[in-house]
């Protein structure tokens, strides 16, 4: 039983691999054609891409009564996406980190946490909870719609090895990969996921750890691969784009929409330790950012440190 799971979970994780090459491919080749600026295509197209196997799995979780199993999901998501992906991804490449960045898309993702704790404080997100959600993610890119007017294409022309780069992709192709990509991480991620959840099960571990911890990691995988990859090929702003823009959707659009089809329960010791792991996490991403205007590997190192301590202080008292 449990070898078949883990088959099943290596198998998932191949797809996972090519699906978040696909997305890289074709998400970078969108930016250059397009002359977008990198963070915006890191912290829309990819970050939806990414955030998919969290709504798919919330989703399912909702309908079948598992509201911890949901709400673990997105907390322990948003905690591994800067935790783990932004500190393995600094290991991989020191990350630079625009000024812009800091100064627009950070106060704005970091404001949407701490929404989501405020609305979770009295024990349920209800269905006005989730159109207020909701209400944010569409403030959220009409702000990203009218901030690309007013300052107009970000990126410098493509040089002369992207410009031959880019007459191998057609229009079609660039959105055939970003779409297999999609694809290809939703499957991965969803395959991994029913895996070690199975393994998980058989282990008894509650269902609140599983979320934050099995299924948190298995939903954040794409996000890892999309994130290291965009790091390999130097393409950080991507990089980052996608973790601050995977966490608003993870609020905004996963949570927002789930909450409005069925309202979420939200535990005590969520609300009084996990949510506030999560923000502690979000703030000290700041002050790391800021020094020099990247994540250096000394950084990623201490985010990573931080992540396994609360792993392990999750898992302890079941060993």
């Amino acid at each position: 039983m449990i070898s078949l799971q883990l088959l099943l979970f290596v198998i998932g994780l191949v797809v996972l691999y090519f699906g978040a090459e696909w997305l890289v491919k074709g998400a970078a080749s969108l930016a250059i054609h397009y002359g977008i600026r990198p963070m915006i295509v890191g912290i829309t197209i990819v970050a939806l891409a990414t955030s998919m196997p969290e709504f798919v799995v919330n989703f399912v979780a909702a309908l079948s009564g598992e509201d911890n199993l949901a709400l673990g999901n997105i907390v322990g998501s948003n905690i591994c996406n800067i935790a783990l992906i932004l500190g393995i991804s600094a290991l991989v490449i020191p990350l630079s980190v625009q000024p812009s960045t800091l100064k627009k898309e950070y106060p704005i993702m970091l404001a949407v946490m701490i929404l989501f704790y405020v609305i979770s404080l009295d024990g349920t997100i209800s269905q006005i909870d989730g159109g207020i959600l909701i209400a944010g993610l569409i403030s959220f890119f009409t702000f990203l719609i009218i901030d690309a007017r007013r300052h107009g294409p970000a990126v410098q022309p493509p040089s002369d090895d992207d410009a031959e780069k880019e007459e191998d992709l057609t229009s079609t192709m660039r959105i055939l990969y970003v779409l297999g990509g999609m694809v290809g991480l939703s499957v991965g991620a969803r395959v991994m996921v029913d895996a070690a959840v199975n393994i998980a099960e058989a282990l008894a571990i509650s269902p609140i750890i599983v979320g934050l911890t099995v299924v948190a990691i298995g939903t954040s995988l794409p996000e890892l691969a999309a994130s290291v990859a965009f790091a390999m090929k130097k393409q950080v702003d991507m990089s980052v784009g996608n973790v601050l823009g995977s966490n608003m959707l993870n609020v905004l659009f996963v949570v927002g929409l789930v909450s409005m089809i069925n309202p979420l329960h939200v535990d005590t010791d969520s609300i009084q330790i996990h949510f506030p792991v999560m923000l502690a996490f979000c703030v000290v991403l700041l002050p790391l950012a800021w020094t020099q205007y990247r994540i250096t590997r000394l950084e990623g190192s201490f985010l990573l440190a931080g992540f396994v301590s609360y792993i392990v202080y999750l898992v302890l008292p079941y060993v």
